[in-house]
């Protein structure tokens, strides 16, 4: 991890259509219960056209908005002469109950089944589910379900309409359900909505749809294994499954789960993002932070280090005083430049204040004072060595007071810093995330030092496969898809020579700053700034990288990332 040699880091009018019920005279058996499954075809019209949909007068079309779910929805254009009724028949088991629902919007929309039940609204303005219930007769094998509009009542729209209940076809012969879907996962996200994609599923018979849940409620079916689920809140969590569907009704067990947090208000992607080297005012020949900002175009650095001048009293270093020192001098040049600062709490050595206040309220009465003097935006804490990332009460109490934080300092960004593996986060990297879920901690970003890993000299492969390990761990813990994990990570590396000798170049660290850029990671740091200087052949030193390079040239590089 590290040594003492370079001390550190590492989401209707009146109702014409007749309401008896289907005829039953003569039956004996009991009606059938009916298991939920969508035995609609192109119910949420995703496939951009009507077929097998029918239409009176030409009149109904498939558009793009306004949509209930997923890209697509049903257009009605009624007219005073035509309420332009759309139907769709299937193949129904007699003497069964089938649930009819549909999402609506209009003056007067109409769902039903032709000889029996319907429902209406006089009034949607937005998307409102209609449903009704009705039995199929003792030899009833097909249903024709329908919308429609009033006359002259204007346009109606309809979207994820559905039949649920089990399908006809073969006399209820076929009783094998398909395969469960695999491979869910999110393909992409915006303020409103969650893009998804799955492995096809298989069926003795044949897989007719899928339908999307979100948690408990289905959101939408298609024919494809491909949806987008819409009508979402920005920056929510949801949580998606997917099921297979045969002719017959049978359906399969869920998928996996993919919890996906939609992107924060406005639309964009972007969240929290940080480009943010190690500026240390205690060591190596600090430099001028304008000077750097000037030549390179940097806008954050992470002050190091926050640590424990005695009874739980944040200092910086633990001996600088928290403001009026050389480290308050830098911060208010780095801000009358158009910069901000990151403090790191703790490090590789030093007394520390996670390890040394008495209890989590403690630390996050310390760490609050040190947010009070600077209106901090973000606080990082660099978790390392036995005194803290081994220390599981510790981890428990950094964790905890990063929760007390959040709480009270609405919008505070929060990064834990740790070591790596290779492959990704070790034993107490893994509990670290571990801790971080069961206690609700809210992390913003988890950050990784790949370096210093005790061998190897791919530093770029290293770096990216440590990052991967990283983010499938972050999806297993939280039930992330690909892009939240991504977004929750962070990368600390090591300019020029680490600890052990591993070098990385500029050429290397422009590749790990293309790859975390075209991942989306949250944040890119390395140490340090302090060393952001050539000296070939000068070794592990505290001013200098030790290889051949540009003045402020890792420095630069950072700036470039964007996530």
């Amino acid at each position: 991890m590290r040594t003492s040699a370079l001390g550190r880091p590492r989401r209707r009018l009146v109702a014409l259509l007749g309401t008896a019920a289907l005829a039953l005279a003569g039956a004996v058996a009991l009606p059938g219960s009916a298991e939920a499954a969508n035995i609609l075809t192109n119910a949420g019209f995703e496939s951009g056209g009507l077929s097998p949909w029918t239409c009176t007068g030409n009149l109904g079309s498939v558009v793009s908005s306004p949509v209930h779910s997923g890209s697509k929805a049903l257009q009605g254009a009624a007219s005073v002469s035509d309420n332009a009724k759309c139907s769709q028949t299937v193949a129904v088991q007699p003497n069964t109950t089938y649930t009819l629902s549909a999402w609506v919007r209009g003056n007067y929309v109409y769902v039903g089944v032709d000889g029996g039940a319907s429902t209406w609204t006089p009034s949607a303005s937005s998307y409102t589910q209609l449903k009704v219930s009705f039995t199929t007769g003792a030899s009833q094998t097909s249903a024709t379900i329908y919308t429609h509009g009033w006359y002259g009542q204007g346009t109606y729209w309809a979207d994820d309409v559905s039949l649920d209940g089990p399908g006809g076809g073969g006399g209820g012969s076929d009783t094998q359900a398909p395969t469960a879907p695999t491979g869910l996962t999110s393909t992409g996200k915006t303020s409103s909505s969650v893009s998804l994609s799955w492995n096809a599923s298989s069926d003795n018979v044949g897989v007719t749809g899928y339908d999307v849940y979100n948690g408990s409620t289905k959101a939408t079916t298609v024919t494809g294994t491909s949806a987008t689920v819409g009508g979402l809140s920005a920056g929510t969590s949801y949580t998606f499954t997917v099921r297979a569907r045969d002719a017959a009704g049978n359906t399969s067990a869920a998928s996996n789960a993919v919890t996906v947090t939609t992107s924060p208000g406005g639309g964009g992607g972007g969240g929290f993002k940080q480009a943010a080297p190690y500026l240390y005012e205690g060591w190596g020949d600090p430099p001028n932070p304008q000077t750097v900002m000037s030549a390179t175009g940097v806008k954050w650095f992470t002050m190091a280090f926050v640590l424990d001048s005695g009874g739980c009293n944040p200092a910086w270093d633990g001996n600088r005083p928290l403001t009026g020192g050389v480290d308050q001098t830098a911060i208010n040049q780095i801000r009358a430049a158009g910069g901000d600062i990151v403090p790191s709490f703790g490090g590789w050595q030093g007394s520390k204040l996670g390890a040394n206040c008495s209890s989590a309220s403690a630390l996050a009465a310390a760490t609050q004072r040190v947010i009070d003097a600077y209106g901090l935006k973000a606080v990082d804490f660099d978790i390392e060595n036995t005194d803290e990332f081994e220390n599981e009460a510790v981890q428990a109490r950094i964790l905890t007071a990063l929760k007390t934080l959040k709480a009270a300092n609405p919008g505070l960004k929060t990064i834990v810093t740790f070591g790596t593996s290779t492959t990704g986060p070790t034993y107490y990297g893994n509990r670290l995330i571990e801790q971080a879920k069961s206690i609700g901690a809210d992390i913003d970003v988890f950050t990784i030092m790949p370096f210093d890993f005790g061998g190897g000299a791919d530093m770029y492969g290293n770096t990216v496969n440590a990052a991967e390990g990283l983010k499938n761990k972050l999806k297993s813990t939280f039930g992330w898809d690909d892009a939240t994990a991504y977004a929750h990570i962070g990368i600390s590396g090591m300019n020029g020579l680490s600890d052990q000798q591993e070098n990385t170049t500029p050429q290397i660290w422009t590749q790990i700053r293309d790859w975390a850029n075209s991942h989306h990671i949250a944040r890119l740091a390395f140490w340090s700034v302090n060393r952001d200087r050539p000296c070939p052949g000068g070794g592990v030193t505290s001013n200098c990288s030790g290889i051949s390079q540009s003045t402020w040239q890792f420095t630069s590089i950072t700036a470039g990332f964007t996530g």
